[in-house]
C-alpha cells in the first residue's frame, strides 16, 4: 500500500543531506523564524530545519509517512517545535494552520513539489501570500525555467507573470537527480521566491489584468491582435486595435515577447476603453 501511495503522490524523497543544508544555509534561516514545510517525506529536509531552532509547520499528505514522522520527531512534536499535519495543501485551511504556526507575522515556505502539481500549490501560495514572506521551493527544473523565464523566452507564459508579478525570483542551484529517492528522470532546481510589498506593475483592476493575461497565452502562435479579436466578444473589447495603438505595442508581436509593463499598459488600455 505504501508503494502505490506514494507513486501515486508523485514523490521522489531528498536523501542528501549536504543538499538540505545547502538550502537552508543559502537563504538564511534561523530563529524567530517559522517555516511552513510542504510535503516533509522521509524527513531530510526537516531534521535540518529542525536544527536551526526555528519552529515548521509540515503538512504531508501521505499518512503512512506522517506516522515514520511521529516516531522520528515525537521530542520536537512534543515540545511545540514541530506541528505536523495530514492534509493535502491544496485543500487544507492554510489561513487557520498559519495562524496557528505564528499568529504574529508571517511564515517561509519551504518545499520540494512533485512535478504533476508545482504550479497549481505555487498559485495556491500566492492566494495567500499575505501569510507569507518567502518561498524557497525545489522543482523540476523546466517549472523553475518557466516561472523564471523574462520575455521573449519560449517558457515564458502565463505562471511567468503570475509569479514575476507578486514575487522577486532568483535560480539557487541546480539538484542531481542521484540525491533523489526513487532517481527521477529529471533534473531539478532550487528557487527561491520573495513576495513584493507592492506587485511589480500597477494595474487598474488586476483581476482583469490576469484574466487578459490568461487569454492571451492560450494560443501562443497568434498575434497578440488576434488573440484579443478571438476574444472580443467575452471582454467586449471595442476597439483592441485602439488600444494596442495607445499601449504602443505593436499588434504583430505574439504575448511571450511582452513584458509586466507591456501587458499592464494594454490592459489598461482595454479596461478604460472598455463597455
Amino acid at each position: 500500500m505504501g508503494k502505490r501511495t506514494r507513486k501515486r503522490f508523485g514523490q521522489h524523497f531528498l536523501v542528501d543531506g549536504n543538499v538540505c543544508r545547502r538550502i537552508v544555509t543559502t537563504v538564511n534561516l534561523a530563529p524567530p523564524d517559522v517555516v511552513l514545510e510542504i510535503g516533509p517525506g522521509r524527513g531530510a529536509l526537516t531534521g535540518v530545519l529542525l536544527e536551526t531552532g526555528v519552529r515548521v509547520l509540515a503538512v504531508e499528505v501521505d499518512a503512512e509517512l506522517v506516522d515514520r514522522l511521529t516516531a522520528r520527531f515525537v521530542d520536537e512534536i512534543q515540545s511545540g517545535q514541530l506541528i505536523l499535519v495530514t492534509g493535502d495543501i491544496l485543500r487544507v485551511d492554510l489561513e487557520a494552520l498559519c495562524r496557528q504556526a505564528r499568529p504574529d507575522g508571517p511564515l517561509r515556505v519551504f518545499g520540494n513539489l512533485p512535478y504533476h502539481i508545482a504550479t497549481a500549490v505555487i498559485q495556491r501560495l500566492i492566494e495567500y501570500r499575505t501569510h507569507f514572506s518567502d518561498m524557497t521551493l525545489m522543482l523540476q527544473r523546466e517549472v523553475a525555467e518557466r516561472i523564471l523565464s523574462p520575455p521573449g523566452n519560449k517558457q515564458y507564459g502565463y505562471l511567468s507573470v503570475v509569479v514575476q508579478y507578486h514575487c522577486e525570483g532568483k535560480k539557487l542551484f541546480h539538484v542531481h537527480p542521484g540525491v533523489f529517492r526513487p532517481i527521477p528522470k529529471v533534473m531539478s532546481t532550487v528557487v527561491h521566491l520573495c513576495f513584493r510589498p507592492q506587485p511589480a506593475v500597477s494595474v487598474e483592476d488586476e483581476t482583469f489584468f490576469f484574466q487578459l493575461v490568461s487569454a492571451l497565452f492560450a494560443e501562443r502562435r497568434k498575434t497578440v491582435l488576434n488573440n484579443l479579436k478571438r476574444v472580443a466578444r467575452r471582454f467586449r473589447f471595442i476597439d483592441p486595435e485602439k488600444s494596442l495603438r495607445d499601449a504602443h505595442i505593436d499588434p504583430t508581436r505574439r504575448a511571450e515577447t511582452l513584458s509586466l509593463e507591456e501587458l499592464a499598459r494594454l490592459a489598461d488600455q482595454l479596461y478604460q476603453s472598455g463597455p
